[in-house]
């Protein structure tokens, strides 16, 4: 049979450029430090943003300090905001938690009625009142400017908030007259026993275009770029107990990452992969997580189109800017203030300009000195998140003329989804593959 060479299909390409710099931890060294100075470092910078929107905002009212408050007076003060929770777990719960019969609260989410807000900046702190500032909508950590008097009590009443919005965006690149498109995966959980092998290989398939007719392998040319966006394997927990591994055990700790190596190494060979490390992925507990180390794939880490990322992960195609994280900080957010669903605590996050402001307090961290990672300098087009529920997105605007497509990626090991983004127009949509077995 001849083949006709002028149907035979060349995969797209687009430039790429990695910027995952600012959450290497390369020279910083472990001494012993404290928390306090990624706090001090955050407020610092984000009172220098804050302070230059406040001379808009209300020019004619003064900026003071929590110390430099006067009763009755109006005026501004930024700081960080300390959310009082009751429900909040502490380490000596461990040792009480077996007295009670019944827990105190559902596991997933630790609000109560009679939490309150605290503002602290350098010089002290003060606790917050009125109906304009929601204790659920907030949480620890996060730098706010705002408006108000202190009372007779000693409490400063709210009457307006001030947050620093979304961050300035680079100038959208010019839309091509082409689709491209970016495939996002998250939560394989190879090693899991909902994980379903034949589902990957499936979405293996369909990505590398030997799957379907003529037209679906079309649009498979049309992938530039694979994300998958954390919790690829799970390793069984029982085994690592610090006792010696038989040679049986050793095989079953080693089998989900050989396995997940031999579908990457697929994918490399077509196109270019980044992968990102998840709660449950042999990768550092803290963020930001450190890349998966390139030994954990031997055959895939041969090819330069497999690179091996941090968590979060922050990359440019064809000039369109991805920021990204595995799940961590939209899931902590969700135990300690409340929305109507995950992409509102991703829009929350923009606007506060920070990508995780939960860390240090409750979201593992590492307690750098001299820097906070997780501050958003530069609006990205394309923000994700991984290991969701459920596939969700949105367009959301800024002020400034700022798009941001959010995008919640759902667990394919539950559900068989991907997500399929279009950089012609950022518009996406879901790739399902269900299979079941009799």
């Amino acid at each position: 049979m001849e083949i006709d060479s002028q149907k035979n299909l060349q995969r797209k390409q687009c430039s790429y450029e990695i910027l995952d710099e600012q959450y290497k931890i390369q020279k910083e060294t472990y001494k012993g430090q404290q928390y306090s100075h990624i706090y001090f470092v955050r407020l610092h910078l984000m009172r220098t943003i804050l302070h230059s929107l406040v001379s808009k905002w209300k020019p004619h009212l003064p900026v003071r300090t929590v110390l430099e408050l006067e009763e009755g007076k109006e005026c501004v003060i930024v700081g960080t905001l300390y959310k009082h929770m009751k429900l909040k777990p502490t380490i000596l719960d461990e040792y009480s938690k077996e007295r009670s019969v019944t827990p105190l609260v559902k596991p997933h989410n630790f609000m109560h009625p009679d939490d309150y807000l605290v503002l602290e900046d350098d010089s002290g702190r003060v606790k917050l009142s009125g109906a304009v500032l929601l204790p659920s909508v907030y949480a620890t950590g996060i730098i706010v400017a705002l408006h108000g008097k202190e009372t007779g009590v000693g409490d400063f009443f709210v009457d307006d908030i001030l947050e620093a919005g979304l961050p300035p965006q680079i100038e959208r690149p010019v839309i091509p007259n082409e689709d491209k498109y970016v495939v996002f995966v998250s939560g394989l959980s190879i090693g899991s026993s909902s994980s379903n092998p034949l589902q990957f290989q499936l979405l293996v398939d369909h990505i590398t275009g030997h799957l379907g007719d003529e037209k679906e392998q079309g649009i498979a040319a049309q992938i530039v770029h694979v994300v998958i966006a954390g919790n690829s394997v799970e390793i069984p927990r029982g085994l690592l107990n610090g006792q010696h591994l038989s040679a049986k055990d050793q095989t079953k700790l080693t089998e989900p990452l050989k396995e997940l190596d031999i579908l990457l190494n697929q994918l490399a060979a077509g196109l270019s992969v980044d992968i990102m490390p998840g709660p449950s992925d042999p990768a550092n507990f803290s963020l930001p997580q450190q890349p998966l180390h390139r030994c954990l794939f031997p055959g895939s880490s041969a090819y330069n189109t497999f690179r091996s990322c941090t968590n979060p992960h922050c990359f440019e195609l064809d000039n369109f800017r991805f920021l990204g994280t595995s799940g961590q900080n939209a899931d902590d957010l969700d135990k300690y203030s409340e929305a109507k669903d995950k992409l509102e605590f991703m829009e929350r996050t923009l606007r506060w300009r920070h990508l995780a402001p939960t860390a240090p307090n409750t979201l593992g961290c590492y307690p750098f000195t001299d820097r906070d990672p997780f501050l958003i300098e530069s609006c990205p087009h394309v923000y994700f998140i991984g290991n969701q529920d459920k596939f969700d997105t949105r367009l959301i605007k800024g002020s400034e003329g700022q798009m941001v497509r959010l995008i919640a990626i759902p667990r394919f090991c539950e559900n068989g989804v991907a997500v399929m983004l279009n950089l012609r127009n950022l518009d996406c949509h879901i790739l399902s593959f269900e299979t079941e077995f009799s």
